[in-house]
C-alpha cells in the first residue's frame, strides 16, 4: 500500500502535470487547482513527446524540486508500433526528469498490468500482463523505477469514466453518448460481463492526495463494485430519459477477463481513511448533468 513520506497534507512548490491537457490530466489539473496549489499543465502543444528534441524541450518546462504527475499516454495500446512510441515517450520524460530532477512523482498506471483472477485482487496481485497495453503499463513502471532515483507513486486505475472523455470506449461512456442521441446501444453479448468503473473525479481526487501527502509505492484506483454491462447501459438509458434500445447480439470471440475483474479497495481506505468513491450511479448522473463531448 502506499507510505505516505509527509505525516499531514503540505502543499507542493509546484506541480508540473505532464499531459496537463486530457481527460485524466485535466482532472488532476481542476483537483489541484481547487485546492490552491500552483500548477504548470504540459500538454501536446507545449511538447510533442516524441520529437526527436522532446526531452530537452520538456527539460525547459519543469523546475528542479517540482512534483510530476506523468499521466501522457498514447492508449489503449493495440500493436507493437504504438508500444514502442509509448516507450519512446517514458525514455523522452525519463531523459528530461535527470536534467530537473524532481521532489516526488506520481505515474498513471492502469489496472491492466495484473494478470485475471476470479476474486477482488489487491496491490499485492501478480503484474502479469496479458495485453499490449498492459504491457506498456508495466514496462513504464519499471522504467522509472529503475532510471530514476526519486520519491515514486504509481496509481493503477481501472476503467475510468467521466465528461470530456476522448476515447469512446465500450461502457458508460459510450453507452451515454448513445443514450443522449436516442440511438441504440449494442451490447457484446448480453454485457453479462462485471467491471469495476470509476468516475475521472475519484481518480484525480486519489492523485492530489497522493501529491499533498508525497505517497510513494502504489495503489489501486478501484471502487470495489462491479456491474455487468447491460446493468450500466439499462441505468444509463433510465437516468437521461432516453429512448435508447438496449440491445444484445452474438459475442465475437472470448469473453474479456473472463467475464469477470473486480478488487478491494481496503488499501486506499488505509491510505485516505476519509475518501470515498463516488457510486456508479452517482457518477453517471453527474456525468450527464456535466454533459458529454460529442464522439
Amino acid at each position: 500500500m502506499l507510505k505516505h513520506l509527509n505525516e499531514t497534507d503540505v502543499l507542493p512548490g509546484r506541480v508540473a502535470v505532464i499531459g496537463g491537457a486530457g481527460f485524466v490530466g485535466g482532472a488532476v489539473v481542476g483537483a489541484l487547482e481547487k485546492e490552491g496549489v500552483a500548477v504548470a499543465s504540459i500538454g501536446r502543444s507545449d511538447v510533442d513527446l516524441l520529437a526527436t528534441d522532446a526531452a530537452n524541450k520538456l527539460a525547459g518546462l519543469l523546475e528542479p524540486g517540482d512534483t510530476v504527475v506523468f499521466v501522457s499516454a498514447m492508449a489503449p495500446v493495440r500493436n507493437t508500433a504504438m508500444l514502442r512510441d509509448n516507450m519512446t515517450i517514458v525514455a523522452n520524460v525519463i531523459e528530461a526528469l535527470r536534467a530537473k530532477v524532481p521532489a516526488h512523482l506520481i505515474n498513471v498506471s492502469s489496472d491492466a498490468v495484473y494478470r485475471d483472477v476470479l476474486y477482488p485482487m489487491s496491490e499485492s496481485a501478480a503484474a502479469e500482463p496479458a495485453s499490449l497495453h498492459g504491457a506498456m503499463h508495466l514496462a513504464r513502471e519499471v522504467a522509472l523505477a529503475a532510471e530514476l532515483d526519486v520519491p515514486l507513486g504509481i496509481i493503477r486505475p481501472t476503467l475510468i469514466y467521466g465528461a470530456s472523455d476522448p476515447h469512446n470506449g465500450y461502457g458508460p461512456n459510450r453507452f451515454m453518448r448513445l443514450a443522449t442521441a436516442n440511438e441504440e446501444i449494442r451490447l457484446f453479448g448480453e454485457g453479462e460481463e462485471r467491471r469495476d468503473h470509476v468516475l475521472v473525479d475519484d481518480v484525480a481526487d486519489l492523485i492530489r492526495r497522493m501529491v499533498l501527502r508525497r505517497s510513494t509505492s502504489v495503489i489501486n484506483a478501484a471502487t470495489g463494485d462491479v456491474h455487468a454491462f447491460r446493468e450500466i447501459a439499462e441505468t444509463v438509458v433510465r437516468l437521461s430519459g432516453s429512448k435508447s434500445a438496449v440491445i444484445g447480439q452474438p459475442r465475437q470471440g472470448a469473453m474479456p477477463h473472463n467475464g469477470y475483474r473486480a478488487f478491494d479497495p481496503a488499501n486506499v481506505a488505509r491510505a485516505f481513511p476519509d475518501f470515498r468513491f463516488t457510486p456508479l450511479e452517482d457518477g453517471l448522473k453527474k456525468t450527464l448533468t456535466s454533459g458529454m463531448r460529442d464522439a
